[in-house]
């Protein structure tokens, strides 16, 4: 049963990479390979698998959560997956300018600079 969650957690993170690597997963392997595990099979298996909201409406939720939080040291994981998932781009900005609302500006500002960035690295235009 632990591997089949882990299996389906590892499917839904290369959902939401594209694919790729997940170099930050993979340190936490290599120091602690429990707590990767309980990672991939809790947070993406038990939680983004869930039915009832579609991954995307997921992805929404964690971003307004990590910009409310002022966790901008998580953003850059999950607008990665935004993109990855089918958000567009002016899905993603009009949800930080959303937040600015609920969060307070700073938070807002910081995670739209998170946002312009990978925008940047990825070449997307809104």
């Amino acid at each position: 049963m632990a591997d089949e969650r882990y299996e389906q957690g590892l499917e839904v993170l290369k959902e939401m990479t594209g694919g790729k690597e997940f170099p930050p997963l993979e340190a936490i392997h290599s120091f602690y390979p429990g707590f990767a595990e309980f990672i991939v099979s809790n947070g993406f298996a038990d939680i983004y698998s869930r039915p009832g909201l579609d991954i995307k409406q997921r992805e929404l939720i964690t971003l307004s959560s990590l910009i409310t939080q002022g966790a901008v040291d998580q953003l850059d994981f999950h607008i990665h997956a935004a993109l990855n998932v089918g958000l567009s781009p002016k899905e993603i900005v009009e949800l930080v300018l959303h937040c600015s609302a609920y969060a307070g500006f700073p938070k807002a500002i910081a995670a739209l600079g998170v946002v312009m960035r990978i925008f940047k690295e990825r070449e997307v235009q809104i």
